[in-house]
């Protein structure tokens, strides 16, 4: 495949242009934190808008100019109006008669760039390296035939749709899921004995002291202790490299709560550094709840067998009591959990605190209804998040093959 010299600035242009916010209008606003927020783009009003943005032109290319090395790239290819984004970004517009879109935008995004970008850092703060537009447009890389990179940029752009299909799906199933669970346990209209809405159809309510609150008559209010066997996790009493080299015990840290549904870790230890901490192996569908840093009261869904770090309690309900239940109610309670935190420097909760919530537990029949029809429901975003895992390596592993001619999309 022949390939063509360029520098960036032969086939994109910077368009930094501020804009001064109207105080009464709404606006689409393109930030970091959206952006690491599965990148979506927050609305705002002009008058809650503080410092200098860039207006975002409807086809472009959001380049983060802080820390290059976490590839914070956004494409931007709609007509939406009033659409500005952080200063923190440099919006490309891309010269299509030379390079195409989206093969531009991998192009960004391969470690050529990054690389280059992160050596042109190296004697500054790594907490704070910005790339320097002059420097950023001067990188020389190499491109074969538009034909070709339209081949390319095709193919690893329908990947990212299939990702980005998939985790849609993946929102939509959890919000049926979250949205059944609130009307049956939270509004208290679950089928009563005749498929009526309990409450709505003048269902029995008793005020239960323990909770301060109405529930159904017949429900019974327990602790989180007397329905789950409950565990903290451990690290190994020191870094020695056999704990941790060749391991393969999946080992889950408290950031990777961030997700509601673990599927997958980069992080393990060995039979060794298990045995040499206070961890437990959790067994598969365990919930997790995050007791410290900043993902404190945060609860996920362990989808395999896996040890976690001390920040982490595992909670393993009895076999009749509902994964899923137990999972959004204790999901329910993150402000809760971050009153009762204690320790200045983060967030810190007990596993006596987990231990000892108080929650209602409906009958156990209806329990299993509602688990026979979350679980499909669950079991389908686990399916669908393993599928998106496996999609971006192959995106991951093609991206630089494709870029630098190895292989062709014919291939």
């Amino acid at each position: 495949m022949e390939l063509k010299k360029y520098k960036l600035g032969d086939i994109i242009r910077i368009e930094s242009i501020s804009i001064t916010p109207k105080t009464d209008i709404k606006y689409n606003l393109y930030s970091l934190p959206s952006f690491d927020d599965n990148q979506k783009r927050e609305e705002i009003l002009g008058v809650n808008i503080q410092s200098n943005k860039f207006i975002v032109p409807d086809r472009c290319i959001l380049f983060n100019k802080l820390n290059a090395r976490f590839k914070r790239v956004w494409v931007i290819n709609n007509n939406d109006t009033n659409k500005i984004c952080s200063t923190e970004f440099l919006p490309l517009i891309i010269d299509e008669t030379k390079v195409d879109f989206y093969y531009c935008y991998y192009l960004l995004i391969s470690n050529h760039i990054t690389n280059y970008l992160c050596g042109q850092n190296t004697n500054t703060s790594n907490s704070h390296n910005r790339i320097d537009p002059t420097n950023f447009l001067s990188i020389n890389i190499e491109a074969p035939s538009l034909a070709e990179q339209k081949r390319i940029g095709n193919l690893l752009h329908s990947i990212d749709q299939k990702i980005a299909l998939n985790r849609e799906i993946n929102q939509n199933l959890e919000a049926m899921a979250k949205q059944l669970y609130d009307y049956w346990f939270v509004q208290f209209d679950f089928p009563d004995e005749n498929g009526k809405p309990y409450k709505s159809s003048g269902g029995k309510m008793v005020y239960n002291e323990k909770l301060k609150r109405e529930i159904p008559e017949g429900w019974s209010v327990v602790k989180i202790k007397d329905i789950a066997q409950t565990y903290s996790g451990g690290t190994p009493t020191s870094t020695k490299q056999d704990y941790y080299v060749g391991g393969n015990i999946p080992w889950i840290n408290s950031g990777e709560l961030n997700n509601s549904i673990i599927t997958s870790t980069t992080n393990f230890i060995t039979k060794l550094g298990l045995n040499n901490s206070s961890a437990k192996l959790y067994p598969q569908n365990t919930i997790l709840v995050a007791l410290y840093g900043a993902t404190a009261g945060k609860v996920s869904l362990l989808s395999f067998e896996a040890c976690s770090n001390q920040a982490i309690c595992g909670v393993i309900p009895a076999e009749k009591i509902s994964i899923t239940y137990i999972r959004y109610y204790l999901a329910s309670l993150y402000d809760y959990f971050i009153t009762l935190s204690s320790g200045s420097a983060r967030d810190n909760i007990s596993q006596d605190t987990i231990k000892n919530t108080i929650l209602p537990i409906p009958h156990i029949d209806m329990l299993k209804k509602y688990e026979d029809i979350a679980k499909p429901l669950m079991d389908r975003v686990i399916a669908n998040q393993k599928e998106v895992e496996n999609l971006i390596k192959q995106r991951d592993e093609l991206l630089p093959l494709l870029m630098n001619g190895q292989v062709s999309v014919v291939d």
